[in-house]
């Protein structure tokens, strides 16, 4: 057996050994020398008419591009990386080397953060009997509207904090609230199934949206169309036509809960978020989806439309990321909030507010992510630490105040401190390489 191996090795040595100077070399690596020749052999050089392109495209776009020497390209041959690259030479006479793998890219480079002056809190308002899910501030911003866990809906004076009316109609929890801009209308849903739309001159329901298999988590409204949006556990959005309480669309593809609907002029007029861990961008006149945004981990909880830019920022479990308008381009994430967001806000500032679940609030730049400010939410006395979460959150329209429903049953006014200056809170900002701007 070994004379037969023996006879076999020396054969393929004499057949196909002088072809690669390897006569006295392993038969196996010959045998694998051939079998490259065999196969690559071909496809080694270019053909003539894409060596001509090529060489034609090397004299117009300059020296980077593979050379093309007699018709035959240099772009497969391996290049001698024994010597380094030289760049020009020292004062000395020797030769200095440079790299381009340590140049920052154009968006490592990060801008430097807008200064915002600390948010303090400025009022605790109490009188709800539950947690305090959804607010909403009036257009010409006289008061505010607060729905809670009591089935309540109560109008507060935006100024003094009293309490202006008690709106009572749902069975279950309120979830979400809105004011129309153009009409004397409130806007409320719940757990109870119900939409409802209240006159606020005769402080009565006039109309219920009927439709929802289940409850109803979310609703907003069309900044110029008679068109109301909400969203709920059964995992659709509806749109609704305000007047004639018809069902225009449903807005189906979300495979859970439905948590939180923003609507605008420019399309998407929709967004949705939902359990399912997706963001949907929707055309509101097909009723149908434009795109979805899979980018998140956890469900998302929470959206929030910025009101000067065509920008908008989404909410997960210890995640936030900003979206560009239409298309739904990432631009960056804002990372730091280690919790469940329940909440977003954004004012014309460029202040984003986050509130967490265990009662955390971060304030970021919106330009940069920057976290300029983070503090804990104080539950009120008698109340358990477990209550100290934040379920919603919404600025006023000047965006000097920011209002937040909390689990302890209260309802928190915040303001900027007044007397902060860039030299008594100056900028606590260093540039980090893990940030990436997209």
């Amino acid at each position: 057996m070994a004379d037969v191996a023996k006879a076999l090795s020396e054969q393929t040595r004499s057949l196909f050994g002088s072809d690669y100077g390897q006569a006295s070399a392993d038969p196996g690596l010959i045998a694998l020398s051939y079998k490259r020749k065999a196969e690559y052999d071909a496809v080694k050089e270019l053909p003539r008419a894409l060596a001509e392109k090529q060489a034609q495209a090397a004299t117009s776009r300059g020296p980077k591009r593979p050379k093309v020497q007699n018709g035959r390209s240099t772009a497969l041959v391996r290049i001698n990386n024994d010597k380094p690259r030289t760049n020009g030479t020292s004062a000395g006479g020797s030769t200095t080397t440079t790299s381009t793998s340590l140049v920052r890219r154009p968006n490592m480079l990060q801008a430097r953060p807008e200064w915002h002056a600390p948010w303090k809190l400025m009022r605790v308002i109490s009188g709800h009997l539950g947690w305090v899910r959804c607010l909403a501030v009036d257009p010409d911003n006289q008061y505010f509207v607060s729905g809670a866990g009591d089935r309540t809906i109560k109008i507060w004076d935006l100024a003094t904090g009293n309490l202006r009316l008690t709106l009572t109609g749902h069975i279950s929890t309120v979830r979400g609230l809105a004011i129309s801009p153009r009409h004397p209308y409130l806007f409320s849903c719940g757990e109870d199934k119900k939409v409802k739309c209240w006159d606020l001159e005769a402080n009565k329901v006039i109309r219920d949206y009927h439709g929802h298999l289940s409850g109803v988590y979310t609703l907003s409204l069309h900044p110029t169309l008679d068109v109301l949006v909400t969203g709920g556990r059964d995992g659709v959005a509806r749109v609704w036509d305000m007047r004639t309480r018809a069902n225009i669309h449903v807005l189906s593809g979300h495979k859970q809960t439905v948590t939180d609907v923003k609507c605008q002029e420019a399309d998407p007029q929709v967004i949705t978020s939902s359990l399912d861990k997706t963001v949907r961008l929707w055309d509101l006149a097909a009723g149908k989806t434009m795109g979805v945004l899979t980018h998140h981990k956890k469900g998302v909880r929470a959206l929030a439309l910025h009101p000067n830019e065509f920008t908008f920022a989404s909410a997960s479990t210890q995640t936030i990321k900003q979206w560009k308008c239409p298309e739904g381009a990432l631009m960056q994430n804002f990372d730091g909030h280690n919790s469940v967001i329940n909440t977003l806000a954004v004012n014309e500032d460029n202040v984003l507010f986050s509130g967490g679940d265990d009662g955390t609030m971060c304030f970021w730049d919106w330009k940069t992510g920057h976290k300029f400010q983070s503090n804990d939410s104080i539950a009120q006395p008698g109340s358990l630490d477990a209550e100290a979460g934040i379920m919603s959150s919404t600025f006023d329209r000047t965006g000097l105040r920011l209002i937040t429903g909390e689990a302890d049953k209260t309802i928190k006014i915040w303001r900027p401190d007044p007397q902060a200056t860039p030299e008594t809170h100056p900028l606590d900002w260093q540039p980090t390489l893990s940030r990436v701007k997209y």
